[in-house]
């Protein structure tokens, strides 16, 4: 018997299983709201720093940024450009050569181009690995320094480049040498 067109009809299906329900505990919200009625929630840092990222951008030798205060960040990867706000899931990316973009409550938004690099979150942690980073506020200025920079690892990279030639060949011919003796 077929069902009448003006009423709808459920069945669940056996190959589509129902979202994995879990149970959330609104305790520290209701607790923190208490908190923040009870005196003037921007008068205490503890109350919102407990929601707020903090940052590390780690160059091979060195810590280039770290920052406590974060509020949200943009990075780009090879599928293009995401967010992360404090309580997003833990993650982890590959980042491609582009701006990572910061915003803090203190300093505003901040900019640092970045070459390419691995990105983690863990709680309210958040780490950037990479080989090389550029930071700065104003974006012409900052592509103007990232200009400067490339140029110097391109100058450098030649020289690196040279003195290696002239390593192999040396080798190579003391090798002969030594071999026809």
């Amino acid at each position: 018997m077929r069902p009448m067109p003006n009423r709808v009809t459920w069945e669940p299906s056996p190959l589509v299983l129902p979202p994995k329900q879990r149970e959330v505990s609104m305790e520290p919200v209701l607790q923190r709201n208490s908190e923040a009625l009870e005196g003037d929630a921007s008068s205490s840092p503890s109350l919102w720093n407990s929601d707020l990222m903090h940052l590390k951008i780690l160059l091979p030798f060195e810590i280039f940024v770290e920052e406590s205060g974060v509020k949200r960040i943009v990075a780009e990867t090879s599928a293009g450009s995401f967010g992360l706000l404090p309580h997003r899931l833990d993650c982890a990316a590959a980042l491609t050569p582009g701006i990572l973009l910061f915003e803090t409550v203190e300093s505003g938004e901040q900019y640092v181009a970045v070459a390419e690099g691995a990105l983690t979150k863990t709680g309210l942690e958040v780490a950037v690995s990479v080989r090389n980073a550029v930071a700065g506020t104003d974006l012409r200025k900052l592509r103007a320094a990232v200009e400067q920079e490339f140029k110097n690892l391109d100058e450098r990279e030649r020289t690196v480049r040279s003195v290696l030639a002239k390593l192999e060949s040396g080798f190579v011919r003391r090798f002969l040498e030594f071999q026809h003796g």
